[in-house]
C-alpha cells in the first residue's frame, strides 16, 4: 500500500491552508514525500469550499483537500503553513498561536517590520506576534530555531536579498551608490486567481514593466538591505522562474577576487546557494528545484552587476518554507527538498 510520508517514526504534524494556489500545491507536492514529518491536514482557502481531490498530485499524496478549519488546524498540526491570502493570513496566524501551533507564513502579511510600512502595504495585518522571524533562512538559521512564527520572505526579496547581502555585510558597497534591481518573474508568481494581465494572450510574446514605484517586495527588499533601492518587476512569458540583474558599485579598483570572497564566505555553508561567479546563470539551471544561483561582473570603475536566479514557487516559496521548516525542528536543511 502506498503512504504519503515516507517515516513512520515521523512525529512532527504539519498542515497546509490554502493548498488549492500554485504555492500551496508545490508545498504538498514536498511534504507529503518529507522523510520527517507527518501531513495531517490540507485545506482550500475557505470554509465554504467543498472537499475534493488534486490530480496533479495524484499517487503523491492520497488525502482530499478539507473546507478551511481553524480549530481542526490548530488541533491537529504542531506546525501550519499558511498559503492564503494576505487579510487571510493576518486573521489566521494569531489564533494558530494562540492554539499552541508554530506558524509559517506564505503571505506577506506579517513581512516587514516597521509597524507603519505594514500598515500601509498590509493594511490587514496587526502588531507582529512575539516570536516572529523574517525567513529568509540562509541568513536567519540561528532565530528560526526557536521561532514560534516564520515570514516567509517574497519571491523577489528571497533573490535579491541573497544576492546583495553578502555585499552589504561584507561594507563593500559604495555608500550612497544606488542599488538598482531588474527583476523578471514567471507568471505564476501573479497567483493563481485569473486576472486580465496574466491571460495567456496578454503574456504570450510580450514582456512588460508593472508596480514601478509602487510594488510592495521593494520595500522588503530595502528593509533587508537597511537602505533605498529602485525595484523594478517585470513579467515574463514564462510559468515559473525569477532573474534578478542587480547594478551596484564598489570603490573603484575593487577586484572580483574580493567580491567573490565575499560570497564564498557567506555561503560555505549553505546547501541551496550555488554560486556561479563570471559565468551568469539562467532560469532554466533553477527550474522545480531550491536552488538559488548568483553570478557576478566586477568593472574596474567600481560598477558591479549581479544576476541571480530561482523557482519562484519552490526557493521563492514553498521549498524555502520547507527549509525553514527543517531548521526550526533541528533537520538538515536539505531533507525533504533533494
Amino acid at each position: 500500500m502506498v503512504t504519503t510520508n515516507r517515516t513512520a517514526a515521523a512525529t512532527t504534524r504539519v498542515a497546509v491552508a490554502g493548498a488549492t494556489g500554485y504555492a500551496g500545491q508545490e508545498l504538498l507536492r514536498v511534504l507529503a514525500r518529507h522523510p520527517g514529518v507527518r501531513l495531517t491536514l490540507a485545506t482550500s482557502s475557505s470554509a465554504e469550499s467543498a472537499a475534493r481531490p488534486l490530480p496533479a498530485l495524484a499517487k503523491i499524496w492520497t488525502g482530499s483537500l478539507s473546507p478551511l478549519d481553524v480549530d481542526a488546524l490548530g488541533r491537529d498540526a504542531d506546525i501550519v503553513f499558511l498559503a492564503l491570502p494576505d487579510s487571510a493570513s493576518a486573521d489566521l496566524a494569531p489564533t494558530l498561536l494562540a492554539a499552541g501551533a508554530r506558524v509559517i507564513d506564505i503571505s506577506g502579511a506579517f513581512r516587514l517590520r516597521d509597524d507603519a510600512a505594514r500598515k500601509t502595504w498590509y493594511p490587514h495585518s496587526g502588531p507582529l506576534p512575539a516570536g516572529t522571524v523574517y525567513g529568509l533562512t540562509e541568513w536567519s538559521r540561528a532565530d528560526l530555531r526557536t521561532a514560534r512564527m516564520v515570514a516567509n520572505p517574497g519571491c523577489y526579496p528571497t533573490t535579491s536579498l541573497l544576492a546583495l547581502l553578502p555585499l552589504v555585510r561584507a561594507g563593500l558597497l559604495l555608500p550612497g551608490a544606488d542599488i538598482i534591481i531588474d527583476a523578471k518573474s514567471g507568471v505564476s508568481g501573479a497567483g493563481k486567481a485569473p486576472k486580465e494581465h496574466t491571460h495567456f494572450s496578454e503574456v504570450h510574446g510580450s514582456l512588460s514593466a508593472y508596480g514601478v514605484f509602487s510594488h510592495r517586495h521593494g520595500v522588503e527588499i530595502a528593509q533587508g538591505v537597511g537602505g533605498d533601492v529602485t525595484f523594478t518587476p517585470h513579467l515574463v512569458p514564462l510559468n515559473r522562474g525569477i532573474l534578478a540583474t542587480i547594478y551596484v558599485r564598489v570603490a573603484p579598483a575593487t577586484p572580483a577576487s574580493a567580491v567573490a570572497a565575499a560570497y564564498e564566505q557567506a555561503y560555505a555553508e549553505a546547501p541551496f546557494v550555488r554560486l556561479t561567479g563570471g559565468a551568469l546563470p539562467e532560469i532554466k539551471h533553477v527550474a522545480n528545484t531550491n536552488f538559488c544561483d548568483i553570478g557576478w561582473k566586477v568593472d574596474p570603475s567600481g560598477r558591479v552587476i549581479l544576476v541571480a536566479v530561482l523557482d519562484n514557487l519552490v526557493k521563492g516559496a514553498a521549498g524555502q518554507a520547507v527549509q525553514n521548516m527543517n531548521v526550526m525542528i533541528g533537520l538538515d536543511e536539505q531533507v525533504g527538498l533533494l
